[in-house]
């Protein structure tokens, strides 16, 4: 059984994500799979994604810095609905790009795993939008967080240092296999103003932290507060995107 996993609260993304990362995730795995979604709102999601509440997070300050709220994955299987053993918990805003059986075979004695946070790269520093994570094996970092949430909020910028700096088994994927569609997929300036975003050789998984995000890529479309960053920050259509989406509901469809 392959086990994979997202987190869904709040309005920043809508079901449908939800329900095209199932599919993604259905056409690019082999044998039996169980996907979980851990949410505040299950309405639209479809009946093939197990629902489940969101684990409580009682730390004060996480709403102001969201990314935060991933940290309750890392409470013990009890809190969180029973699920246990190896997750591959994937973020929400990531596209698949190729097969995910080979993220349940890798060092299978490793209890923590997790992609390159490749605007940081050679740092020791994970990026979870990618992670596998066996239920249950470091609480620590969320009963240590919650304890003293104002100290880590002040002694780290984000979770994944938070984590990356603090977690007793760390290890990440082979590099080839998950990318960042700012680092690797979008053409360096200025031939990102006349050349598409590419899916680099190798590639299973591209994440989106931040602006775009695969919507809004495909689109050709980067949401900026500040505009004159339109001189670095722009990309054409990522078509791609969409033809997976596509692809993906297709494939599962004629399976069933």
């Amino acid at each position: 059984m392959k086990n994979i996993a997202c987190l869904k609260w709040g309005a920043l993304y809508g079901a449908d994500y939800v329900n095209n990362l199932y599919a993604m995730v259905k056409a690019n795995c082999s044998g039996d799979l169980r996907f979980a979604c851990l949410t505040d709102d299950a309405s639209g999601i479809i009946d093939e994604v197990e629902c489940f509440p969101c684990p409580d997070m009682p730390a004060p300050g996480w709403q102001a810095k969201p990314g935060w709220r991933k940290l309750a994955i890392y409470r013990e299987s009890k809190h969180l609905k029973d699920l246990s053993g190896d997750w591959l918990f994937l973020d929400l805003d990531v596209v698949i790009t190729g097969s995910l059986d080979p993220f349940f075979d890798y060092q299978p004695e490793s209890s923590f795993i997790v992609m390159e946070n490749w605007t940081q790269p050679n740092r020791g520093i994970g990026n979870t939008s990618v992670v596998r994570l066996r239920i249950g094996t470091h609480t620590y970092l969320y009963d240590n967080f919650v304890k003293d949430p104002h100290r880590i909020y002040q002694t780290y910028d984000n979770e994944q240092i938070y984590i990356s700096k603090n977690i007793s088994d760390f290890n990440l994927w082979p590099a080839t296999w998950c990318q960042l569609f700012k680092v690797q997929c979008l053409p360096g300036w200025p031939m990102r103003f006349w050349q598409e975003p590419i899916i680099p050789p190798g590639c299973r998984i591209v994440a989106f932290p931040g602006a775009p995000n695969p919507t809004d890529a495909s689109r050709g479309v980067w949401p900026l507060k500040k505009p004159w960053k339109r001189i670095y920050k722009y990309t054409r259509p990522a078509t791609w995107i969409t033809e997976i989406y596509h692809q993906s509901i297709q494939k599962i469809q004629g399976a069933n």
